[in-house]
């Protein structure tokens, strides 16, 4: 079997593992790209010559770029991996800067500290892509702290 094709396979079982069933395919179609480590591990995903992912040393899974996220923002609905942030926040978060816990309005359940999430609008619109600091408890129980730490804002790519 091919290199390239064992490889986009394997990236897409991650994403399906890690974004939901069905996103892998989606988030990386064919003549997805592949930048590789030294030891030749999977680094960055690419398609037409844009970064859509890039593969974390310390577990293998993925950080989104904007166009990764955008991806999964039209693939998932409702609330599901997505943080809505207040409407005073979100001109900073879309500038690329952090979402605090006080102007998180909703956030999924579901998710836990660590993982890679959507920040939205209260209209749904994407604003940014990061990790998640604080699980939901915490962020609605505080009113201060980093909730999510934002990797890019839809206005600063």
């Amino acid at each position: 079997m091919n290199c390239n094709v064992e490889r986009l396979s394997r990236v897409r079982m991650i994403a399906d593992y890690q974004f939901g069933k069905g996103t892998g395919k989606e988030l990386f179609p064919e003549g997805s790209t592949f930048q590789l480590s030294r030891t030749k591990r999977v680094r960055q995903v690419l398609h037409s010559g844009k970064r859509i992912a890039t593969a974390r040393a310390k577990d293998g899974f993925f950080t989104l770029s904007i166009e990764g996220a955008s991806v999964i923002h039209k693939l998932l609905s409702g609330k599901k991996l997505r943080v809505v942030v207040s409407d005073d926040a979100a001109p900073f978060v879309e500038a690329g800067k952090t979402a605090f816990a006080k102007h998180v309005i909703d956030i999924d359940p579901e998710l836990r500290a660590g993982e890679e999430v959507l920040i939205t609008d209260k209209n749904d619109r994407l604003l940014a892509t990061g990790q998640l600091l604080l699980s939901p408890a915490e962020i609605r129980d505080l009113d201060s702290g980093t909730a999510v730490d934002v990797r890019a804002g839809i206005a600063s790519k």
